[in-house]
């Protein structure tokens, strides 16, 4: 069936028969009014589309590639996606499961039929009565149709960013991410970085509705309000508009008069959400909110409760961008950072439970740097102060505070930060914590941090078109805005290296960080084996086993579970001599006394391998002993010191011991195997000699 006749199919069937086919098992009919919406539920998260792998392809659901999956709209039992990034097109997953190209496909603007028609980073979508498909077209400033007939029209706005009320072409935005169509027909835009939700009237007539001139936050009426970079809109059984109000972490509400109240929220307080996203809004005004920074997807209750339904610590999802309702009342949800759709329903335990499928896939490609160091000389050699999963604290006393999430590359305060690979940016909030220490720029893969972003040694703005130097009423830098959709290429200029004297990369979003020494740099090197200065066995009151026996630790068999503590550390070719890195990977063997493993200790039990980054808060104090600190943060010396009886590896967390009981009286030896990513094995220092009675 060509797309013509599809769309028209999709208008003349009932949600109710299409909303049978969308889901996996037969569906009794629907009933005449839909039953409440549960709350507090628990999501079995179940997978409809993308590997987890960054591509351009569509097909059935393992077959399908997304580059940066937004936006998504369900209208009679049909699911629409845009997905922006390098494919900027809109897709719709049909009768069969398999998802297929409704309009677009190359980055460009251009209307036109089907795969003429050209958008760049189109974001949030949204269904009208008759089956038009609005898309708020971000990287073009634009608010673009879709008709039932796939022929695809601007709506509003003419590819220039700026801020204009009027009719058509006449009209300007500034990377609108948000859309929602009223009842009446009337179009409502979330103008992203003019903080201020729009109103195309059925004419075309573009108007403000409310938000002012700068971001803020404040109730009111119209232009009295303020929003911080709005990126999602959706309306109530009473139509009230709710907008996911991002940098303030809040939700507020729109009247049609446009008054402004904040429904969850409160200025300069403990935030209750982390960086709302997304929406969707049940027919009993039940919310759920997809927030960006953790990973949740979480239900507001007409009464207040907050409950996260699906994204913990432990199982988060990289970036929820889009939300979307089934027929039945389950949520669909696009993690744009994971390349992948998911379906969440009322989870029903049974014992072919599984862990899902999140997060971006180990094997999703890398940045394509070509070598390139984050400073000039890019294709030099620049020194290595810190590696992926080494110990850090904060500045409060505390010397486990969390795991180094990246690379950590040495140069001079004031010098100039360039890009290693061209990088498309794809999130609404890509700078943070101006003129703080951690201070950084998100460009797609890729984060920089430790930077004045945009800005030079002088604070002058290095490149004011594509980071914006934002001034409040006071005439202070408040911030630095780069829109989604910015483009940058290699070696171009992103700031200057503030106080931290270093540049920290991160490769993928956080909880999903990867080892950056993949990504190769020039004339890197690393020849050097990891060093041990420490193995020691502590018993379950946390008190080291000091007795020897004939220079054997004495260890009881009926000591019960042990912790394996190793101090170790490392170097890489031509750093300064006091400079102490982290290791790759660190495991155990258990040899008799003629040397021979142990049955089960033939391989290592390594259980830490700084491969990925575990998102759990708690991973460095299952990684480090607690005297493990680095000088920044107030220790008297750079330790490592491993737990190794505990897992962290492959983004697992776990708890372990080592027990004796099972082994007979006699002589053995715990075998220390660390290695550091170039491979190097610690050879020296490496064995316990212990003795049990």
């Amino acid at each position: 069936m060509d797309r013509k006749h599809w769309v028209i199919a999709v208008i003349a069937v009932t949600g109710a028969a299409l909303g049978a086919s969308f889901l996996w098992a037969p569906q009794a009919p629907a009933p005449a009014a839909p039953p409440p919406t549960p709350l507090g539920w628990q999501a079995q998260i179940a997978l409809l589309g993308g590997d987890g792998v960054a591509g351009n392809s569509a097909g059935k659901a393992a077959q399908t590639r997304f580059s940066d999956p937004w936006g998504l709209a369900m209208g009679g039992g049909v699911l629409f996606v845009a997905d922006a990034g390098d494919n900027n097109r809109i897709l719709y997953r049909g009768l069969d499961g398999a998802f297929q190209v409704l309009a677009g496909g190359m980055e460009g603007f251009a209307d036109g039929q089907g795969s003429a028609a050209r958008f760049n980073t189109p974001s949030g979508i949204a269904l009208d009565a008759q089956g038009n498909l609005y898309v708020a077209d971000t990287g073009n400033h634009a608010i673009r149709r879709i008709s039932a007939q796939g022929q695809v029209t601007t709506l509003a706005g003419d590819g220039t960013p700026g801020f204009a009320d009027g009719k058509g072409e006449q009209a300007r935005f500034n990377g609108p991410m948000g859309v929602a169509v009223a009842a009446d027909g009337r179009v409502y835009v979330a103008d992203t970085w003019n903080d201020r939700i729009r109103v195309i009237a059925t004419d075309g007539t573009v108007s403000t509705l409310a938000g002012g001139a700068l971001p803020g936050w404040e109730d009111g009426q119209g232009a009295q309000a303020r929003f911080d970079t709005p990126t999602d809109l959706k309306f109530d059984s009473h139509g009230n508009l709710w907008v996911a109000d991002l940098q303030n972490n809040a939700l507020r509400t729109v009247s049609s008069t446009g008054m402004v109240s904040t429904r969850v929220g409160v200025p300069n307080a403990d935030r209750v959400l982390w960086g709302p996203m997304t929406l969707a809004i049940t027919h009993d005004d039940v919310v759920y909110v997809g927030e960006r920074l953790s990973g949740r997807v979480v239900q507001l209750s007409p009464h207040g409760h907050i409950v996260a339904v699906a994204g913990n610590d432990a199982q988060r999802f990289a970036r929820p961008a889009g939300l979307a309702l089934a027929p039945d009342g389950s949520l669909l949800l696009s993690d744009a950072d994971a390349y992948r759709i998911h379906h969440l329903v009322p989870h029903i335990a049974t014992a072919a439970d599984a862990s899902p499928q999140l997060g971006p896939s180990p094997d999703n490609p890398l940045p394509a740097n070509q070598g390139r160091w984050p400073l000039a000389p890019q294709l030099g050699w620049h020194e290595v102060t810190g590696t992926l999963g080494e110990v850090r604290g904060n500045f409060s006393g505390e010397s486990r505070h969390h795991l180094h999430s990246g690379f950590d590359v040495r140069g001079d305060v004031g010098q100039t930060v360039l890009a290693i690979a061209s990088a498309k940016v794809s999130s609404p909030a890509s700078t943070w914590t101006l003129g703080g220490q951690a201070e950084g720029l998100s460009l797609d893969k890729l984060d920089y941090i430790h930077m004045k972003v945009g800005r030079d040694a002088g604070n002058r703005a290095l490149d004011p078109a594509r980071m914006q130097l934002v001034y409040n009423e006071a005439g202070q830098l408040d911030r630095v805005r780069v829109r989604r959709g910015t483009r940058f290429q290699p070696g171009d200029a992103l700031g200057s290296i503030n106080s931290q004297a270093h540049v920290h990369l991160a490769v993928g979003p956080s909880g999903y960080e990867r080892n950056a020494v993949r990504l190769g740099f020039a004339n890197y090197a690393d020849h050097v084996a990891p060093k041990i200065d420490d193995i020691a066995l502590f018993d379950g009151n946390n008190q080291r086993l000091t007795e020897k026996v004939d220079g054997r630790l004495r260890v009881p068999r009926d000591i019960g579970g042990l912790q394996l503590v190793v101090e170790a550390w490392d170097q890489v070719d031509n750093n300064l001599p006091r400079r102490r890195l982290g290791l790759y990977s660190l495991g155990y063997q258990i040899l008799d006394g003629n040397g021979r493993a142990l049955p089960g200790y033939e391989q290592p039990q390594t259980n830490i391998i700084f491969n990925r980054m575990p998102p759990q808060r708690e991973a460095v104090k299952l990684a480090y002993a607690a005297d493990s600190g680095i000088t920044v943060h107030g220790s008297s010396s750079t330790r490592f010191r491993y737990v190794l009886t505990n897992t962290v590896r492959d983004g697992l967390l776990a708890e372990g011991c080592l027990g004796m009981a099972e082994l007979q009286p006699g002589n053995y030896t715990l075998r220390i195997i660390a290695k550091d990513y170039s491979g190097n094995q610690a050879s020296v220092d490496q064995d316990l000699r212990i003795e049990i009675p």
